[in-house]
């Protein structure tokens, strides 16, 4: 069922919200993404979860007015649609640029009992600045955005093994964004303070990573509590499209891991 609900910011967020369960998984995209991206992971977990997928304010189907760009602003898109939904608890998604969002909006939803990232924050020791994200992305969206998507986010991005299908998928996404929106969306990730809202985080962080660039498991466990990761090889940046089936597979053993894992800290009385 497709859904409305106005932000902080009066920008109408759209999301859906279907399947049944006592608990919900809530997919957020990333960067110039949309609801569509979780389609695969909505067939294969409705009939035993409730799943709620969000468009950020300024993508899909969300108003594109949004004037305050900011981590705190889509952190707040996030809660505004959860404390909509009618569950008792809930596993919180995050894509790419929306891992950092999700870890945002956890401390103020008490019924988030678990965070799985998507390839994102893989080493929360590497830092890219905003003078480098002007520097190596914003300078070139502004001068050919068109051509930035096609010649140079692909190396990036995707792999060999990508299928085209959904590569050239994206890029048609990407390129029916004009360079300012496509700026405004993804600016706010390099300015905050990811490493401190980590440390906050007390609830179990799971991970499914592609091997396309290495996970620093050492690294996210100075600032996650309880953090661990799976590989999905052989992908890009994109893994719940570009390989459905499996990432769906992991998905499954990450929340059944994560069941087991809240047992026994009930059977310990911890």
């Amino acid at each position: 069922m497709e859904k409305y609900i106005s932000s902080t910011d009066n920008v109408n967020i759209h999301y859906t919200e279907t399947g049944k369960g006592n608990t919900s998984i809530v997919f957020v995209h990333g960067w110039l993404g949309n609801v569509n991206w979780w389609n695969s992971q909505e067939s294969f977990f409705k009939e035993k979860y409730n799943i709620v997928k969000i468009d950020l304010g300024g993508h899909g189907k969300s108003d594109k007015t949004r004037r305050n760009w900011t981590g705190e602003q889509y952190a707040d898109d996030i809660k505004t649609v959860i404390n909509q939904i009618d569950t008792s608890e809930i596993i919180l998604v995050g894509h790419s640029m929306s891992g950092a969002y999700v870890i945002e909006a956890f401390k103020d939803l008490p019924k988030v009992k678990a965070i799985i990232l998507v390839d994102t924050l893989k080493d929360l020791d590497q830092e890219f600045t905003p003078e480098q994200a002007e520097q190596f992305m914003f300078s070139n969206y502004r001068k050919d955005f068109k051509s930035a998507v096609e010649n140079i986010l692909p190396q990036y991005l995707f792999v060999a093994e990508t299928p085209i299908t959904i590569k050239n998928q994206l890029q048609n996404e990407f390129i029916q964004n004009n360079f300012d929106l496509a700026i405004n969306a993804l600016k706010p990730l390099y300015e905050m303070d990811i490493k401190r809202i980590a440390k906050l985080v007390d609830i179990p962080v799971r991970a499914i990573n592609s091997d396309a660039t290495p996970t620093n498991i050492e690294s996210n466990l100075k600032y996650f509590k309880n953090y661990n990761y799976k590989i999905i090889t052989r992908t890009g940046h994109y893994p719940m499209l570009e390989k459905p089936d499996e990432f769906n597979r992991i998905f499954k053993e990450l929340i059944e891991e994560l069941t087991v894992e809240k047992e026994n800290k009930s059977k310990n009385g911890s």
